[in-house]
């Protein structure tokens, strides 16, 4: 059942993921990504609009659906490096999730995203 639904919608990353990270449950940062899927690979954006950041690095493992995404892009103006790890969830549905470890220059937090 899930390779059919997976298949009506597509390569499971492509879209846009809503949610947020953060270094604990008390901070916690809103974050869009939008990922696309042109039959080779994977490319997208964190945060799309005027502080936007380009995927240099996007990579999906089909037997764990481990997902492993990085970025360089301004914050304040000084560089910083996003390291992004995590795993699909519910790839059957069109909703899954895509949750695991977010780096964001030093700082170091778990993540939540779902897809809209």
């Amino acid at each position: 059942m899930s390779v059919a639904l997976v298949a009506q919608y597509g390569h499971p990353l492509k879209g846009s993921w809503s949610g947020d990270w953060g270094p604990n449950k008390d901070t916690r940062h809103r974050v869009l990504l939008e990922l696309n899927w042109d039959g080779k690979a994977i490319t997208g954006t964190i945060n799309p609009g005027p502080n936007a950041v380009t995927l240099q690095r996007a990579t999906v493992d089909p037997a764990t659906w481990a997902v492993h995404l990085e970025a360089e892009g301004k914050d304040g103006g000084r560089a910083v490096r996003y390291v992004i790890d995590g795993k699909i969830e519910n790839l059957g549905a069109y909703n899954r999730t895509l949750s695991g470890t977010w780096t964001q220059g030093d700082v170091k937090g778990d993540f939540h995203l779902t897809r809209n």
